[in-house]
């Protein structure tokens, strides 16, 4: 179903509740996750990108992830300025991540960011626009930003969309809340992530749903031929 219709493939633990920081995950998890991400990467044609997120802001087993198993891309958390999230103090992570992308031959491996996350407290940084956030992480490397609205299925707020775009030349990716309504919103956005509308009911915990995947594609559609 999924290779049919959508241009990538993110692979992600969400069920892993409740979530430990990346000091605190197992072995058994970059174990469990490589597993899942080669079977994944081995059904999705080759055209088709595949990447991989571990939570909690478990960056270096995603890089450990994605180069045992083939995979294109990242998606970190807390890559740039340190926040309080609710799993706890996460600290920035570029410096020591893209130095162990280096050490395990992993630089084809592209890292995309979260800026200003959500489900978290940004209270430390109050005097940083989300812009501002966007531009520390181009000058530390990444490969793209991505904005999310303050929590799972929450919309991203276009402004600030089109603050990330002004203030950085990275590609800029929307990470929360998007749904076939709302989508004409994003169309600025070089790219979607899209986990809860393609749930049955519209929750992140549900089983897929082809017809709404359908659905929101056939929206993507109509936007882009505008």
């Amino acid at each position: 179903m999924l290779k049919l219709f959508l241009d990538a493939v993110l692979v992600e633990n969400m069920h892993d509740l409740p979530y430990c920081t990346g000091s605190q995950l197992g072995p058994e998890v970059t174990a469990c996750m490589t597993r899942v991400a080669a079977e994944v990467r081995r059904i999705i044609p080759a055209s088709r990108p595949v990447g991989v997120q571990v939570l909690a802001a478990g960056n270096q087993q995603a890089l450990a992830v994605a180069a045992a198993a083939g995979l294109q891309f990242i998606r970190a958390e807390c890559f740039v300025y340190s926040h309080v999230a609710d799993e706890g103090w996460l600290d920035a992570s570029a410096g020591p991540l893209l130095r162990y992308r280096r050490h395990i031959g992993a630089d084809d491996v592209s890292v995309w960011c979260d800026v200003k996350k959500k489900h978290s407290s940004h209270a430390v940084t109050a005097d940083l626009s989300v812009g501002e956030v966007a531009r520390g992480a181009q000058f530390f490397l990444s490969d793209g930003v991505i904005v999310t609205g303050g929590s799972t299925g929450e919309p991203a707020n276009p402004a600030h969309i089109a603050e990330v775009q002004s203030s950085c030349d990275l590609p800029v990716l929307v990470g929360s809340g998007v749904t076939a309504g709302n989508v004409a919103s994003f169309a600025a956005a070089h790219g979607l992530i899209v986990g809860s509308e393609f749930k049955q009911g519209g929750r992140w915990d549900a089983e897929l749903s082809e017809d709404r995947i359908r659905r929101f594609m056939d929206a993507v559609s109509a936007v882009r031929e505008r």
